[in-house]
């Protein structure tokens, strides 16, 4: 489920409590964790509903100023259900904690090293992680794709994949573009040394 930065800031601060989607099959369900890059959102209850049924009050809390305006953007998006959110902040992000780890020990890095080696077997691309990893050294804050094209990859293709890299604790997202984490630096020290 993805959000604009305002809407998550929103969310992050309390001023956001729904959201409202169109989809063909629901894609959350209540209790379900999204991480985002304000922190872990928690979904609270989801609900088929109308257009008709969508509030000024209920548009205000998903950040629109008008039901109108909300009603607008759903109309124009594809064939779907309307659902109703109900959503909050429930925790910071855990993988911040795990990029600003700089020290990484022997067992550590062994770690970390056997899950990206993974990434790059289990990829009908070959080799990536460390190639991506040195693009986004190279070129910080890049948006994603200009870095797709120095990367000689697609940019849906590069987005999806540094989201892993970024599960691990090694990059940051900006907007626009990536930086490597002080762990996603340590790391690329210790296997370049």
């Amino acid at each position: 489920m993805l959000f604009k930065q305002k809407h998550l800031e929103g969310i992050k601060a309390g001023n956001i409590s729904l959201a409202f989607r169109k989809w063909k099959k629901l894609s959350v369900n209540a209790g379900s964790l999204i991480k985002t890059s304000v922190g872990v959102i928690r979904i609270i209850s989801t609900k088929e509903i109308s257009l008709s049924e969508i509030s000024d009050p209920e548009a205000a809390q998903a950040g629109f100023v008008t039901a109108q305006a909300l009603v607008q953007l759903l109309e124009s998006q594809k064939e779907g259900l309307i659902y109703k959110i109900e959503l909050s902040f429930d925790s910071e992000d855990p993988r911040i904690e795990l990029r600003e780890k700089v020290s990484l020990e022997e067992e550590e890095f062994e770690t970390l090293k056997a899950a990206l080696d993974n990434l790059d077997k289990f990829s009908k691309v070959g080799k990536w992680t460390t190639k991506t990893l040195q693009a986004i050294q190279e070129n910080p804050k890049m948006k994603a794709a200009d870095l797709a094209i120095k990367a000689k990859k697609e940019k849906e293709w590069l987005k999806l994949n540094v989201r892993k890299l970024k599960g691990l604790g090694l990059t940051i997202s900006h907007e626009p573009g990536y930086t490597l984490s002080p762990r996603g630096e340590e790391y690329l020290r210790l296997i370049t040394k």
